[in-house]
C-alpha cells in the first residue's frame, strides 16, 4: 500500500495482494534483508498507470 511492490508482485505471479502483504508481512519477523529488498523493488518496479 505504500509504494505498490507487495501489489506489483502479486499481480506478476497472480496471487491475491492481500496474501502477498502478508507473505511480507511475516518474513519481517526473519532475518535478512527484506526491507532493502523492498526499497530496491520500489525503485525498479514501474508505476502502473
Amino acid at each position: 500500500m505504500i509504494a505498490g511492490v507487495a501489489a506489483g508482485l502479486a499481480d506478476r505471479f497472480g496471487m491475491q495482494r492481500g496474501m502477498m502483504r502478508l507473505i511480507f508481512l511475516l518474513s519481517l519477523i526473519l532475518p535478512g534483508p527484506q526491507i532493502l529488498i523492498y526499497i530496491v523493488l520500489w525503485v525498479i518496479i514501474p508505476e502502473d498507470d
